[in-house]
């Protein structure tokens, strides 16, 4: 992979799983966005499973949106088939039946052989190491996959924890935890306990009992590490997880941390001149790769269908946001990669996680409301240790709260970025076009979608009227 030395949080992990620390405590790890947390868990993991003899789903990751597991994916599946390994996605991208045939290993039948149907099910097999998965497709697997199952599973890894917890996804929770609790908790907790194993003889048996001091704990007892650029260090958020003595690891002694070579800048804007204050700035920046970042998907589009009005710019700017499909996103994600685009407007979709190599800039068109944000917003770019720059558009009467939310994260360093005002009263001319093509174009998109009302909701009278004529 090109990686001859380990960031400090990767060599930190390292030491408390395959080192010294021997997985004997459940980590949380408060890292900055950047610093490597991805690989952290993936080589302890990948390296404590190589020794497998059965192949069955013994490590879980879990995460919030599709496109961050696709790119912890691509992690595992670097490392992990060179040690005989393989690795499953489970996030809804394809269908169902499709996913069900890459994670599970279904006997081969012969023609003209009757089967007992109790024997297939005891020959089903699972056909990965390790599942990166979304909470709503993992629960889709554990209650309807025939063959899917958690009775193995030696390490779970909860990825941007602080979301995950904030939202209840199905209680996917609580679910994973019963399903690998002890064999004398599930004894008769419910009815599956009575169910033909899924993988035959293969059995993972969980008994309580005093490992290493704590009681009641169960052995082998499921790793866990849950890890995050804002972690919460609230007990009862925490509480949740289940925690096995848990230790926590930090880069610093605050909570909240900034890339270490992120260059923090504030342009003052005039009123309703903003979008006149980032095309200069978009200008002035060229053909570096750059996200600019608004409070919502609808403010997402507006921006970006406005910037993309202004004939001059010549550069390549594209929407990414939750609202579109999921084949739209990686499409546009993939070209912004590869440089065919330069310039990404994004609502916090992107905010989480993403990693896109040469991001040199980010811009908040929107002043996020929480450290919180602005820390995941900026953490798009100085990724690895190298260096970036964050442009926040402010308003006269935000500095002040900007500068108080910054200091939570120890940053009293953000200078001003000055625009000429000569450029500011040059794209005047072209703003005013831009506004009223925008204007025609929201027109015509509220005008698109009462037809398709209008169409649907007639379809939607017609099955009614037709019934009551049968």
């Amino acid at each position: 992979m090109g990686i001859s030395s380990l960031f400090p949080v990767q060599v930190a992990v390292w030491q408390e799983t395959i080192g010294p620390g021997l997985f004997e405590r459940d980590l949380c790890i408060n890292s900055p966005t950047g610093s490597g947390k991805t690989l952290s868990y993936a080589l302890p993991i990948v390296q404590t499973l190589s020794n497998r003899a059965v192949r069955c789903l013994r490590a879980l990751v879990v995460l919030p949106t599709r496109d961050l597991a696709l790119q912890v994916k691509d992690v595992f599946a670097a490392i992990a088939p060179a040690v005989g390994l393989s690795v499953g996605l489970a996030v809804g991208q394809s269908s169902i039946a499709d996913e069900i045939s890459e994670l599970i290993k279904r006997p081969k039948l012969e023609a003209g052989i009757c089967y007992d149907p109790e024997d297939l099910l005891q020959e089903l097999q699972s056909a990965v190491d390790i599942l990166v998965a979304t909470p709503g497709r993992l629960m889709d697997h554990i209650n309807a996959t025939r063959g899917f199952t958690l009775e193995h599973l030696c390490y779970l890894v909860v990825d941007e924890t602080d979301r995950l917890l904030r939202e209840a996804y199905q209680a996917w929770l609580p679910t994973v935890l019963q399903l690998t609790r002890s064999d004398n908790e599930n004894r008769f907790s419910d009815a599956s306990t009575f169910l033909p194993s899924a993988f035959g003889s293969l059995k993972t048996i969980r008994r309580c009992g005093v490992e290493r001091g704590f009681k009641d704990k169960p052995n082998p007892r499921l790793v866990k590490m849950v890890l995050s650029a804002t972690l919460t260090q609230d007990p009862n958020k925490l509480a949740q997880l289940d925690l096995h003595h848990p230790l926590f690891l930090t880069t610093g002694e605050t909570r909240y941390k900034l890339p270490e070579r992120l260059e923090s800048y504030k342009l003052i804007c005039e009123s309703k001149l903003k979008p006149l204050y980032l095309v200069a700035l978009l200008q002035s920046l060229g053909e570096e790769k750059c996200i600019v970042f608004t409070s919502s998907v609808e403010s997402t589009h507006r921006l970006c269908t406005l910037l993309n009005h202004f004939g001059e710019l010549r550069i390549k700017i594209k929407e990414y946001s939750g609202l579109q499909r999921q084949s739209v996103r990686s499409k546009t994600l993939k070209a912004f990669r590869e440089g065919k685009i330069q310039v990404l407007v994004s609502s916090d979709a992107m905010t989480r996680g993403m990693d896109v190599e040469g991001v040199n800039n980010v811009v908040n068109y929107d002043k996020p409301a929480y450290i919180k944000t602005y820390i995941h917003r900026a953490g798009r770019t100085a990724r690895a240790g190298q260096l970036g720059r964050c442009f926040t558009l402010l308003h006269k009467d935000e500095v002040k709260r900007f500068k108080k939310l910054l200091q939570k994260a120890d940053n009293d360093s953000c200078p001003v970025h000055s625009i000429p005002s000569s450029l500011i009263e040059s794209l005047r001319p072209v703003y005013k076009s831009a506004l009223d093509k925008l204007k025609e174009t929201v027109e015509s998109e509220a005008h698109r979608k009462r037809t398709i009302g209008f169409k649907l909701s007639r379809m939607g009278k017609g099955r009614v009227t037709g019934r009551a004529k049968q």
